[in-house]
C-alpha cells in the first residue's frame, strides 16, 4: 500500500485573497497593535516579562501575536516587535520607559558618523527573522502572517528628534542629512524585509508615522527615492502604510504603478479614494480607531455608518482594519464588536 503525504494549506484565505486583489464579499480583518497594552493576554505576559523581552525572545513574541488572533479571530498575525530596532543596531542605543523609547544619542551634523555599518549592525536584528519563524509556528495554520519595518523617514525623524510627534522642525532643518542617513539605512531595512519574508512572513508593511507631516512636494522629492530603492526587489510582497497622507502624496507614484503589494491609509481618507490610487494592489483601513473607546450602541451606528457605503459591491483587495493602532485602554468587547460586524455586515 501506497500512503499518500497530505500538506496542510498554510495561510488565511480571505487574506491571501486580498494581497491578489481576487474578488470576495467579506474582507480579511487585521488591526495595526491588534498585540498590545489594551489586551489582557498581552498586559498578563507584561507583568512578567520587560517589553524588550518580549520582542527579542522569539517565543514569547510569537505568543504575544498569537493572543488576540485567538481571542478576537483576526484573519492575520503581525510580528510583535518594534520599528526602533534598526536604530539601536545602527548604535543609537535603545530604553523602553514609562516615558516611551529613548535613545542615547540623537542624529546630527556631527553624530551621523557614530552609525555603524550595515554589516556591523546586520547581527543585531537577526532576532526578528528567528520572531517571525516561532510566530508562524504558533498562530493557526489558517492565519495569515505579516511582517514590518519602519520607513525611512519616520526612523529619520526619531533619531533625530527622539520623537514622531510636532512639527518635526529639527528633522526638516536637517533634510539634506536624509539621503547620507539612507545610505546605511535603506540596505539595513532591505536585509531586514528579506528575512522576515524568508521566515514566513507573506508580505511586509513600511509603516511610515511622520510621513503626513511633510508637504507633497517634500514627500514626492526626498521620500519616495528612497522608496523606490527599499521596495526595487521585493516591492510586490511590501505594503505601504503612512500616517497623515493625503491624495497629493500617494497620486502618481509607486503607489499607483504597481510597485507595491498595496498601501494602507488612516481614517481621514475615504477608502473609496484610496481604490482609486492602488489600483492593484491591496487597500488597508480605515475605521477610527478613537470610535472604538465609544459606548456599544454607538460603535454600532459609527460602523453601521462606515460600512453602509462599503456594500454597494464587492472591494476587491480590501484588508478591513483601523486607521491606525488599537489605542490603549481600548475595550476588548469593542474590539470584538467591530470584527463581528464586519463580518455580519459584509457577507
Amino acid at each position: 500500500m501506497t500512503s499518500v503525504a497530505t500538506t496542510e494549506q498554510i495561510g488565511n484565505t480571505r487574506f491571501q485573497n486580498a494581497l491578489i486583489r481576487r474578488a470576495q464579499p467579506t474582507p480579511p480583518i487585521w488591526l495595526m497593535r491588534q498585540a498590545g497594552r489594551y489586551h489582557k493576554h498581552y498586559q498578563a505576559l507584561r507583568a512578567k516579562h520587560s517589553f524588550m523581552d518580549l520582542c527579542k525572545q522569539p517565543e514569547l513574541a510569537a505568543e504575544v501575536a498569537f493572543g488576540p488572533v485567538l481571542d478576537f479571530g483576526f484573519d492575520a498575525a503581525i510580528l510583535f516587535s518594534d520599528l526602533l530596532f534598526p536604530l539601536e543596531a545602527l548604535g543609537t542605543g535603545l530604553e523602553y520607559t514609562d516615558q516611551g523609547p529613548q535613545l542615547e544619542w540623537k542624529l546630527d551634523e556631527n553624530s551621523i558618523s557614530r552609525l555603524r555599518s550595515v554589516d556591523d549592525a546586520w547581527s543585531h536584528l537577526l532576532f526578528q527573522g528567528e520572531a517571525m519563524r516561532a510566530t508562524r509556528e504558533r498562530i493557526p495554520a489558517d492565519r495569515g502572517l505579516i511582517g514590518f519595518v519602519g520607513g525611512p523617514w519616520t526612523l529619520f525623524v526619531y533619531a533625530v528628534e527622539g520623537t514622531h510627534k510636532g512639527s518635526l522642525t529639527n528633522s526638516k532643518r536637517l533634510l539634506s542629512l536624509f539621503p547620507r542617513f539612507c545610505e546605511t539605512m535603506v540596505p539595513l531595512l532591505e536585509r531586514n524585509i528579506e528575512l522576515q519574508l524568508n521566515h514566513g512572513a507573506e508580505v511586509v508593511m513600511i509603516f511610515d508615522t511622520a510621513a503626513g507631516e511633510l508637504s507633497p512636494s517634500l514627500f514626492l522629492s526626498e521620500v519616495v527615492p528612497q522608496l523606490r530603492r527599499l521596495t526595487a526587489k521585493h516591492g510586490l510582497r511590501i505594503g505601504y502604510y503612512s500616517k497623515g497622507t493625503r491624495p497629493a502624496h500617494l497620486r502618481d507614484t509607486l503607489f499607483s504603478d504597481g510597485r507595491l503589494a498595496g498601501v494602507g491609509v488612516d481614517h481621514g481618507w475615504d477608502i473609496r479614494t484610496a481604490f482609486d490610487i492602488s489600483s492593484r494592489g491591496f487597500v488597508q483601513g480605515n475605521f477610527d480607531q478613537a470610535l472604538l473607546h465609544s459606548s456599544r450602541d454607538d460603535l454600532k451606528k459609527h460602523l453601521n455608518n462606515y460600512l453602509e457605503p462599503l456594500k454597494e459591491r464587492e472591494w476587491p483587495g480590501w484588508i478591513c482594519g483601523l486607521g491606525h493602532g488599537v489605542l490603549p485602554a481600548t475595550p476588548e468587547d469593542n474590539v470584538r464588536l467591530f470584527v463581528d460586524t464586519v463580518r455580519e455586515v459584509m457577507q
